[in-house]
C-alpha cells in the first residue's frame, strides 16, 4: 500500500512492536482473507469452513484477538495500540472475524456491566470464538435515532427473571448468534429517559426467532428478530435497571470509532485499486495516469483520506484517555462515511465498467460506503448533535470548542 498512513497524522509514532503487528496483520488480510472473500460472502458451509481455517491460521500466526483482554486469553492491546492496526484489519469486512477482534464491543460491555455469572459463563468463550453475540437496539416503525421510543418491553416475574416481548431489526449477525443484547423498556412509558435497560438474551430461548434477513443493497448479514415472551434470567440484566442509555452510549462511541478505523482501511484499499488501475491501464490516448481528470480523482481521494485520518485518531485518543469524545466521534463518523463513499466512487469511475462488475471489490466497498452514512446513526443525527453542542458552549460563554 502506497499511502497506508502508518504514522497517522497528528499521532505519536507507534512502537516497533505495534508496527510489526500492523505489518503482519496487513499481510494476513491481503494474502489470506481478501482472496477468500468470494467464499466468505456466499455464506453456507463453505464459508464456515473457510472462516474456521482462517481463524486457526491467525491463531498460529499470533494475530488472534489482539485487542481483547489478556486475562481472557486475548492479545491485551490497549485501544490506542489496536487502533494503529485496525485499518489494516478492517480492509476486509471479514478481517475482524478472521482475526478474532469482532467481539470487542460485546466483551468490553459485558466485562464492565455484566453480572459475575455473565462474565464467568460467556467472556472466555467469546474471546475464544466459541460463541457469538449481537446487539439489538433499533425497531421497525420506530425512529432508530430515538431510543426513548423503544417499544420492546421486559416485565419482571415473581422469581426475579424477565419476560421480554418485542421486535428488533438491522441486528447484525443475528442468524448465527448465541446471545443477543436487547434494549427493552423495564419501566416508565414511551419517551421517558428512565426505564430503559439492556438484557442479555440466549437465542436458544423459547420465543426467540429470526423473522427475516434484511439484505443491504443485496448484501447479507442484517436481520429482523422477534421476542415473544422470552424468559431471561435475572442476572442477565446488564448494569442496574434503567441505565441502558449510558451503557449504550459507551458502546456506540467505541463502536463508531472502530467502524471509522475500518472504513479508513477499506477506503485505502479502494485508493490502491484506483492508483494501480491508473498506472497500468492505457488507451489510444496514452496511460490513464496521464489524464488530468484521473489525476483529479487521485488527488481528491488522497486529500479525503489524509484529512479524515487525523479526525478518527483524535477520537481514538480521547476514548483511550476516558475523556468526553462525543464531538470528535461525531465529526469522525460523518467524515469517514463520506470519505469511504467518495474514494470508492472515484475508484469505480477510473475503472469504468470494470468497476461495476464482480472482478474487483469496488461494488461491495461502495455499498459499504453508502450504508455507512446511515448505520450507527445517520449523518444528520451527528451533524445536528455536534452543532448543538458547539453552539450551546458558545451560548454559555465557553468560547471555542475546537481542538488543535
Amino acid at each position: 500500500m502506497t499511502d497506508s498512513g502508518t504514522a497517522h497524522d497528528g499521532a505519536a509514532q507507534p512502537d516497533p512492536r505495534i508496527v510489526e503487528l500492523r505489518e503482519r496483520a496487513d499481510r494476513f488480510i491481503r494474502t489470506r482473507v481478501i482472496p477468500s472473500e468470494t467464499v466468505l460472502d456466499a455464506g453456507g458451509e463453505d464459508a464456515t469452513a473457510a472462516l474456521t481455517e482462517l481463524r486457526a491460521e491467525s491463531r498460529a500466526a499470533g494475530l488472534w484477538a489482539l485487542p481483547l483482554p489478556a486475562d481472557l486469553s486475548g492479545g491485551g492491546l490497549s485501544f490506542r495500540e489496536y487502533a494503529a492496526l485496525a485499518e489494516a484489519e478492517g480492509a476486509s469486512d471479514h478481517g475482524p472475524a478472521a482475526l478474532g477482534s469482532a467481539p470487542l464491543l460485546d466483551v468490553t460491555m459485558l466485562n464492565r456491566h455484566g453480572s459475575a455469572r455473565v462474565r464467568e459463563e460467556y467472556l472466555k468463550r467469546l474471546v475464544a470464538g466459541e460463541i457469538r453475540t449481537c446487539y439489538a437496539m433499533t425497531e421497525p416503525d420506530v425512529p432508530g435515532t430515538d431510543p426513548l421510543l423503544t417499544e420492546t418491553r421486559a416485565e419482571v416475574q415473581a422469581d426475579g427473571s424477565w419476560c421480554v416481548s418485542g421486535r428488533k431489526w438491522f441486528t447484525s449477525g443475528a442468524a448465527g448468534a448465541d446471545l443477543v443484547t436487547v434494549m427493552a423498556r423495564t419501566g416508565g412509558s414511551a419517551g421517558d429517559r428512565d426505564g430503559l435497560s439492556l438484557l442479555l438474551v440466549p437465542t436458544g430461548s423459547p420465543g426467540f426467532r429470526v423473522v427475516r434477513e434484511l439484505p443491504i443493497f443485496g448484501a447479507a448479514g442484517q436481520y429482523e428478530i422477534e421476542l415473544d415472551q422470552v424468559r431471561v434470567p435475572a442476572d442477565h440484566l446488564l448494569g442496574s435497571g434503567g441505565d441502558a442509555l449510558a451503557i449504550a452510549g459507551e458502546r456506540l462511541a467505541l463502536g463508531r470509532t472502530l467502524r471509522c478505523l475500518r472504513w479508513l482501511g477499506q477506503a485505502q484499499r479502494a485508493f490502491d485499486l484506483m492508483c494501480e488501475r491508473a498506472a497500468t491501464r492505457s488507451g489510444s490516448r496514452g496511460p490513464l495516469a496521464d489524464h488530468q481528470l484521473v489525476q483529479q480523482h487521485v488527488f481528491d481521494a488522497l486529500l479525503a483520506l489524509r484529512t479524515t485520518r487525523p479526525l478518527v485518531h483524535e477520537a481514538v485518543a480521547l476514548i483511550a484517555a476516558g475523556q468526553d469524545a462525543r464531538t470528535e466521534v461525531g465529526l469522525a463518523k460523518v467524515a469517514a462515511a463520506r470519505m469511504l463513499q467518495q474514494v470508492t466512487d472515484s475508484a469505480i469511475q477510473v475503472h469504468g465498467a470494470a468497476g461495476l462488475g464482480p472482478d474487483t471489490a469496488l461494488p461491495s466497498l461502495f455499498r459499504g460506503g453508502r450504508a455507512a452514512r446511515i448505520l450507527d446513526g445517520p449523518d444528520e443525527l451527528h451533524i445536528t448533535s455536534v452543532a448543538r453542542r458547539v453552539l450551546r458552549d458558545y451560548g454559555q460563554g465557553h468560547g471555542s470548542t475546537t481542538r488543535g
